[in-house]
């Protein structure tokens, strides 16, 4: 056996020694040594819910623990294990008597039972759970190696590593480094270019410069926001059986904006649970709101309302509390949380604050807030100034036509008399029209018209001599539709001068009331009006009209009338009429967006709100009054009990929870593991954290950083531990398999989103595009329209939308994206704090077939075959330069260029399965292109985007 051997041994069991025997020769820590233990196997029975404890024993509180039980006994007797009946139960060979039961099938193991006797045996002390206890801000621990430490973060790195007997990793190349930071800072490689220049950037901060462009770029805004769409369980559609579309999408942008302008977490989570009850709250502080309503709705026929609004209610205060608390609220929905401080009656207290809101799972998803884009803004602002210069100038033309009218006619010489209903839309019904010209009424030699008739009322009935007005009776009355303006007109025959008009009105009134207003007009023979009168009351029979002999005897209400006549009648007037009612609907076409938003109900149409008996919404218990959770910090007592309060309770820098949990996502997203595993639960039941003292630092300093996130995220990735190679030994897997410990850097498979836009980016495909309606990218037709019809229908997007970044992919509960899917990313029907990692045979057949990445395949393949002043060795090194930013090694060349030879060889002989390969779906062939050689570079394309180097960072 060769010496360094003999070491590696030595330290291994030197390791295994630390670790178990530590806790037993030392002094025991009640957080991480007991209570995993008790959680874990006791409190079930014995923890804070009391409709399933058992003997009236409670082990999470101290006092409950030490105190004397219902049959005298104690369970613990600090520093006394023999009088001690808890240890007594744990190792008694009777099964009627041991504990935990053996058909539970959690008995305790021999370290654990030594674990307990030693606790007893130091006095039995408790402490309360370390993420319920406020975090403290720790010095860096001094090491031994301190030439390795960047920052703060290092030390305590180095510290746990030294404490295990391991030595952290060197830093990585600047290829990979580059990589990883790029990946992890906005989810998209850096171009070759940038990566060759960081690389050749011998400045002492040329790390920290690429750092700071790539918290500045606003990728960086779209990779973290899919982090937080996945907790606000954002989708585009309403989910349940119908999953109709939701125009919810500006919320998505709100998030993306908000990550890009570093707006302070703390502001960052009030305006999403609280933006509507801001004073005054702005546009995006109430689509912020939409956090809550992605909440899904029902809306399949003969579902009660009722019950899915209350069970969106409950997906909002669970998802609350996870989202900011990392706490499992939803085991107290139905009793008693078993392992965490929650009563049911808490559960429920919480409930009522979101149970005021007006949304009431409705199909139209109210209330919506209407809004416009700002392109939208200012196509309306364009076409408003059209409309007024429009109008302007149709307000002079009949100014002007006025004018003209005046001037060129004598006002009582005309050939046509014309009668106008001026109501908007009403109907036409007169007895007669007398035109006296000399004391002879003229009208009954001429011909009458009118725009339509109805009742058996035609025009001629009006100059028949009849001035009889009862309709029905006499049947002497004309009647015209319904119309908008109606009219009646009687042609003379030629000029005429007229003295006076009489118009008799209907006098029965039984079927329709008798005309109230009308205009008389008098026109030439050019049908040039030269005079108008009009009547605005009722009259009864007749009402007689006079037009003057000359134009200085014209009245302004005259003119007004004349004015009148020809807006609606001058074929320039209407011309320009319909130009601004063309306008007025082209600006009317621009529709609003209609965001589901959060709006509180008025104050007398609060509901009550009750606890519900196992969770169920019909059968009620007691009425219960809002409240938060201030088992974990108290409640201001001048504060309302709203959403707004309720918001800054959870930032507040009181909360012992938020930060840790925020500073953990960050840290989990970056290294691929947090600092604690379970970052969906910092409870009882959830993983003890690996460097304690670590997360409590950077947790206090975020709070004293304004709850500045890009400053956490800079302070993370400019430390040492991150920028370690990613090298590994056999030393490492056996003591820090997982990496948890970082003895070396993270190399983490890249996110579903990630995959995709690596494909398009490398290939040139992608689309930097930000915002708007969520895009349907290609996929492969799954056959859904025959199974489930026409509401799965995936209509590809055309243009550029075909190829932007993920982040913007339609996302429907019931049908996801199925690369997605495949690559672990969740159906957002509820809230999800981390995407739990697979690696499946699935995976490898997307990447391989799916149209998406056949389609990159052949751009990046089309890319290389352009250079034709390349050998073939060079465009194989620039097709793998293109995918993984490093230069390849002679072998890699190798093989890349004995690939492509072999594929170029098999299509020669194949050329319809070439010419498919190398242009579905991309396009034709480019000119001058052979299909065998376009159909092996999109094959050693294929390969470089499958590399498992290519689909981890």
């Amino acid at each position: 056996m060769r010496p360094d051997l003999y070491a590696y041994m030595a330290l291994f069991c030197l390791a295994l020694l630390t670790t178990t025997v530590a806790a037993e020769e030392n002094d025991i820590d009640f957080g991480r040594d007991i209570r995993p233990i008790l959680s874990g196997k006791c409190f079930h029975c014995h923890g804070p819910d009391p409709e399933s404890r058992e003997a009236g024993l409670r082990l999470d509180i101290e006092e409950d623990a030490k105190a004397e039980l219902d049959s005298g006994l104690l369970a613990i007797v600090p520093g006394n294990v023999d009088e001690s009946e808890l240890f007594a139960r744990i190792i008694a060979d009777d099964e009627f008597t041991r504990m935990p039961p053996p058909e539970i099938g959690k008995q305790l193991s021999e370290r654990e039972v030594k674990l307990i006797r030693k606790w007893i045996e130091q006095g039995a002390k408790y402490a309360p759970h370390w993420s319920f206890d406020p975090p403290k801000k720790h010095a860096p621990p001094k090491v031994q190696k301190s030439d390795w430490v960047k920052n703060e973060i290092d030390a305590f790195i180095l510290k746990r590593l030294e404490e295990e007997g391991l030595t952290p990793n060197e830093e990585a190349d600047r290829y990979a480094l580059a990589r990883r930071v790029s990946f992890a800072l906005t989810g998209l490689p850096l171009s070759v270019e940038e990566t060759e220049a960081f690389v050749n950037d011998d400045s002492p901060n040329a790390y920290e410069k690429l750092v700071d462009r790539l918290l500045d770029d606003p990728a960086y805004g779209e990779r973290w926001a899919r982090v937080w769409l996945d907790i606000a369980r954002y989708a585009d559609s309403m989910g349940y059986e119908k999953d109709s579309p939701r125009t919810i999408w500006p919320y998505r942008d709100w998030v993306i904006k908000a990550i890009n302008e570093n707006k302070p977490f703390d502001q960052f989570s009030i305006e999403q649970l609280a933006g509507d009850l801001l004073p005054d709250p702005s546009q995006d502080q109430i689509i912020a709101t939409a956090f809550h309503r992605n909440t899904m709705t029902n809306t399949e026929g003969g579902t009660n309302d009722e019950e899915f609004r209350n069970a969106a209610v409950i997906d909002r205060v669970n998802t609350t509390i996870q989202a900011w608390m990392g706490l499992t609220m939803e085991c107290a929905q139905c009793h008693t949380h078993k392992y965490d401080p929650i009563t049911q009656q808490e559960y429920f207290e919480f409930f009522a604050i979101f149970n005021q809101t007006e949304d009431a799972d409705r199909n139209d998803e109210s209330p919506l807030h209407r809004w416009f884009t700002e392109e939208q803004e200012s196509q309306k602002a364009g076409i408003v100034s059209q409309i007024e210069e429009a109008k302007a100038k149709l307000k002079q033309m009949l100014e002007d036509s006025a004018e003209i009218a005046l001037s060129e006619n004598v006002p009582n010489v005309g050939r046509y008399v014309r009668v106008e209903n001026v109501a908007d839309s009403a109907y036409l019904h007169i007895a007669e029209v007398q035109v006296f010209s000399n004391e002879n009424n003229v009208a009954v030699n001429g011909k009458a018209s009118q725009i339509s008739v109805d009742y058996n009322g035609p025009a001629n009935l009006a100059i028949d001599g009849n001035t009889n007005g009862d309709f029905a009776g006499a049947m002497s009355t004309i009647h015209t539709k319904q119309e908008k303006n109606p009219w009646w007109e009687v042609d003379l025959g030629a000029s005429t001068t007229i003295d006076k008009v009489v118009i008799w009105n209907r006098t029965d009134g039984d079927l329709f009331n008798r005309m109230k207003s009308c205009r008389v007009i008098i026109l030439d023979e050019n049908r040039q009006p030269v005079w108008a009168g009009r009547v605005d009351s009722p009259f009864n029979p007749t009402a007689e009209f006079v037009p003057p002999k000359s134009v200085d005897g014209m009245d302004e209400r005259a003119r007004v009338e004349l004015a009148a006549y020809l807006k609606g009648n001058s074929p320039e007037l209407e011309k320009q009429k319909k130009r601004i009612a063309s306008l007025e609907k082209k600006r009317d076409s621009i529709k609003p967006i209609t965001t589901p938003v959060m709006k509180q109900l008025p104050a007398d149409k609060h509901r009550k709100t009750h606890i519900q008996i196992r969770g169920n919404y019909q059968s009620r218990g007691e009425e219960v009054t809002a409240s938060v959770l201030d088992n974990f910090h108290a409640f201001p007592e001048e504060a309302k009990t709203d959403r707004l309060s309720m918001a800054k309770w959870l930032v507040s820098k009181e909360n012992p929870l938020t930060a840790r949990v925020v500073v953990n996502r960050h840290w989990e997203q970056l290294f691929g593991i947090g600092i604690v595993e379970t970052s969906e639960d910092f409870g009882s039941q959830g993983e003890l954290p690996t460097h304690p003292k670590l997360l409590d630092t950077l947790a206090v300093e975020l709070m004293q950083h304004e709850w500045d996130t890009k400053w956490l995220v800079k302070q993370i990735v400019m430390s040492q531990a991150f920028r370690q190679s990613a090298k590994t030994t056999p030393e490492k897997l056996e003591l820090d398999s997982r990496n948890q410990l970082v003895s070396r850097g993270p190399r983490v498979r890249l996110s579903a989103e990630m995959v995709r836009d690596q494909a398009l980016a490398t290939s040139g495909l992608l689309s930097r595009k930000m915002y708007g309606p969520s895009v349907h990218p290609p996929r492969p037709n799954l056959g859904l329209k025959a199974a489930f019809g026409g509401a799965t229908d995936w209509t590809t997007s055309s243009g550029e939308d075909r190829y932007r970044r993920g982040v913007y992919t339609m996302w429907r509960r019931t049908t996801p994206y199925p690369s997605m899917s495949t690559f672990d990313a969740p159906s957002r029907e509820v809230c999800t704090i981390r995407r739990i990692t697979t690696n499946t045979p699935l995976q490898a057949l997307v990447t391989l077939n799916d149209p998406v990445y056949i389609e990159a395949a052949q751009a990046l393949g089309r890319k290389v075959w352009e250079q034709k002043e390349l050998s073939l060795e060079e465009k194989v090194a620039d097709a793998f330069r293109r995918v993984l930013k490093r230069p390849p090694s002679e072998q890699e060349k190798t093989r890349l260029v004995q690939l492509f030879e072999r594929a170029k060889s098999q299509y020669s002989s194949m050329p319809e399965e070439a010419t498919k390969l190398a242009t579905d779906p991309l396009g034709p062939l480019p000119e001058g292109a052979a299909a065998d050689e376009l159909a092996a570079w999109t094959i050693l394309g294929n390969v470089l985007l499958n590399l498992d180097e290519t689909l981890n960072r």
